[in-house]
């Protein structure tokens, strides 16, 4: 049997004088980058203590914990489990790490197979590169409490592994990680004989609860523990029978592919609640060579519902889902939790005006990029047929080309400095009250929100924006139309904005506030659905945790704004001549339904939709530009929460030596949940 090597790597390079304190190591792990090897340095250093003997710095295991344990325990590891990692890291066994010891540590932890190389590491006490049976048998027996139940080190399945007496074999790295994944069962099985006095078959509920907890505590949230002994109800006559002692360890085992399951199903899952048919279904189609016995879903509902209910959500399942094996979620990340639980009405007030300034910009940036097209879109919805001499223009492309030849580049963009002094509180309103509204009515547990509430946040955001868009939008399509008055009426003299406004004044800036009502209403409650449903069900946004890419994302937004647009065009005509200055010759509105008559009259329903595809092009790259750039400087600027700090605002993705440190414990806890916690 060859023998496991611990491998270190190549030379290192010299060390910078600033480090000479703690010099760099003879050699270092393969692949090492020299920002890894400065993190590492500068960890040690922290808190390493010089040798009163020699100078050279070392950690104690305390010193150590520290530096690679998180600062909080975990729900089912603590900080002084974390010393099996000092036993591991003490190459030397002499109660100390020096630099190279810890190098090397690292080293391991970027390793694939770290997890179990670890593991087989602690029991390999003689640092040979194998473990025999008595390291297996003495290791095993020091991990387990005095409460423990008992192992048999002589039965069928440690000799399949080990063989038996001086017949016996040695086990190698490979060997060692297939044992230490059966482990369990084997435990089980002799726990179970161990409580199956009469050979019957059964075992008393408190026996099994007793099984578990010595078995996988560690795996099970507290309510879970609680209730063990209700397993006896599957079973006839209050009895556990071994059947169902399997049945649950193959639960616990498969946890991950359970989770998984289950928030599939849920998602898909018209309320986000599902029954045990809705599991099996998506597990068989999830599942290629295997799925979950009856017995095993009856038993995850059973403990997540407590028995009492056929159709349930994420929230009676995380009963079942319960330990993290991350770093405590924070606050903010916390599901379910009402508003004054994250900082009370102040920091809400606070949160909602940041968001606000965010729409804002969000809402200029989309604006300056279809501006051209916004200013094409009112001067062909303006052009009168049938009443007034010679059309203007032709069409779009003609409106386009005349723009460009009698106003020039600068004729594209005339009127917008007021247009983004309006725009921003336009679109924050907008984005703010939907995102307000959709919080109000999104159902905590399952985090799903009914059409009804979409199109009425959709609606009242659409509506609140009036209040800026009506001035905004009546000062700019009189700066827009100047550049055509002024052709059409060669002594037409140019106005500024400040000279539009105390010309109107504040009853003549809300001047068609109906037909910008009858407008923004339906097009917000159109658009913002359509925008939810077209990443979720089209772009597949969180299914199996899937990011949209910027393409996607935008795509999603300018689309949703294509019938939203163009089906609100009409209201858009009727708003634009009621908010033009009309020229002589030209029929002049009382208001929207003397508007929509005359137009209907004068030049037929046509006329209503005149500007439509401009309105498209203009309206769907503005919001698919505004709405991508919210949502990302949302995620990229998000509200510093009061009980957060700003390096918790940091994306929470772990570095991958933390999680497998991490995962070396787990594996020792499958050994004994004692393991490390013992005086």
């Amino acid at each position: 049997m060859a023998r496991h090597i611990y491998p270190l790597a190549c030379d290192a390079p010299p060390p910078s004088p600033q480090d000479s304190a703690v010099p760099t190591p003879t050699s270092i792990p393969a692949g090492t980058t020299s920002s890894e090897l400065d993190k590492w340095r500068k960890d040690f250093h922290r808190y390493a203590t010089p040798d009163s003997m020699g100078g050279e710095h070392y950690v104690n295991e305390t010193d150590f914990v520290t530096a690679i344990a998180p600062e909080q325990d975990f729900a089912h590891i603590t900080r002084q489990q974390y010393g099996a990692l000092f036993t591991v890291a003490d190459r030397r066994k002499v109660g100390k790490v020096s630099w190279e010891d810890y190098v090397a540590f690292q080293g391991l932890l970027k390793q694939p197979a770290a997890e179990f190389d670890i593991a087989f590491r602690y029991f390999d006490t003689d640092g040979n590169g194998e473990v025999s049976f008595d390291e297996f048998k003495k290791v095993l027996t020091s991990l387990h409490g005095p409460d423990s139940l008992p192992f048999n080190f002589d039965s069928p399945w440690v000799t399949l592994y080990l063989g038996k007496g001086k017949a016996g074999h040695i086990l190698g790295f490979n060997e060692f990680t297939q044992l230490m994944k059966g482990l369990q069962g084997e435990r089980l099985r002799q726990a179970f004989h161990h409580f199956d006095k009469n050979q019957d078959g059964y075992i008393e509920p408190e026996d099994f609860q007793k099984i578990i907890q010595d078995l996988a505590r560690h795996k099970l949230s507290q309510s879970v523990l609680e209730l063990l002994p209700e397993l006896a109800k599957f079973g006839p006559g209050g009895k556990i029978t071994y059947s169902e002692c399997v049945a649950f360890h193959n639960v616990i085992r498969d946890m991950d592919l359970v989770e998984k399951i289950l928030r599939e199903s849920c998602a898909r899952s018209p309320d986000g609640k599902i029954t045990k048919r809705d599991f099996i279904d998506h597990a068989s189609r999830s599942m290629r060579y295997g799925t979950f016995s009856p017995m095993e879903v009856s038993i995850i509902f059973h403990f997540a519902g407590h028995g009492g209910k056929d159709r349930l959500g994420l929230r009676d399942f995380n009963a079942l889902l319960d330990p993290k094996w991350g770093p405590p979620r924070l606050p903010s990340e916390t599901k379910g939790k009402g508003r004054a639980a994250k900082g009370g009405a102040l920091h809400e007030i606070g949160k909602s005006a940041y968001y606000f300034s965010l729409g804002g910009l969000a809402g200029a940036l989309g604006a300056t990029a279809v501006y051209p097209i916004d200013l094409t879109k009112t001067r062909m919805q303006n052009q009168r047929s049938k009443v007034v001499g010679e059309l203007l223009y032709k069409n779009s492309i003609d409106c386009v080309k005349k723009v460009y030849k009698n106003e020039g580049f600068t004729g594209f963009y005339r009127g917008l400095p007021p247009q983004l002094i309006g725009v921003a509180p336009e679109k924050a309103i907008k984005l703010t009250v939907n995102d307000l509204v959709r919080d109000y009515a999104t159902n905590p547990e399952t985090g799903r929100i009914k059409l009804g509430w979409e199109l009425a946040a959709g609606g009242i955001a659409g509506g609140c924006q009036v209040v800026f868009t009506n001035p905004l939008e009546i000062v700019k399509i009189r700066l827009q139309m100047q550049g055509e008055n002024a052709k059409v009426v060669g002594n037409h003299v140019r106005q500024g904005a400040l000279h539009i406004v105390k010309q109107l004044g504040l009853i003549g800036l809300y001047r068609g506030s109906m037909a910008c009502l009858a407008r923004d209403v339906p097009f917000s409650a159109i658009y913002f659905p359509a925008h939810a449903h077209l990443k979720k069900d089209v772009f597949h946004d969180g299914r199996d945790g899937k990011v949209l890419s910027y393409g996607e994302a935008l795509a999603a937004a300018a689309i949703a704004g294509m019938p939203a647009a163009y089906l609100t065009t009409p209201a858009d005509v009727i708003k634009t001549r009621l908010q033009t200055e009309a020229r002589k010759g030209e029929s002049t509105y009382k208001g929207v339904t003397d508007a929509f008559r005359k137009i209907l009259a004068e030049e037929g329903p046509r006329a209503l939709f005149k500007g439509g595809p401009a309105r498209v092009l203009r309206s769907s790259p503005q919001f698919g530009v505004t709405l991508v750039a919210y949502e990302n400087l949302k995620k990229h600027f998000p509200f510093p929460d009061p009980q957060t700090s700003l390096s918790d605002l940091i994306p929470r993705e772990e570095d991958i030596a933390r999680v497998r440190a991490r995962n070396a414990l787990k594996v020792l806890l499958d050994a004994s949940p004692d393991f490390g916690s013992k005086p």
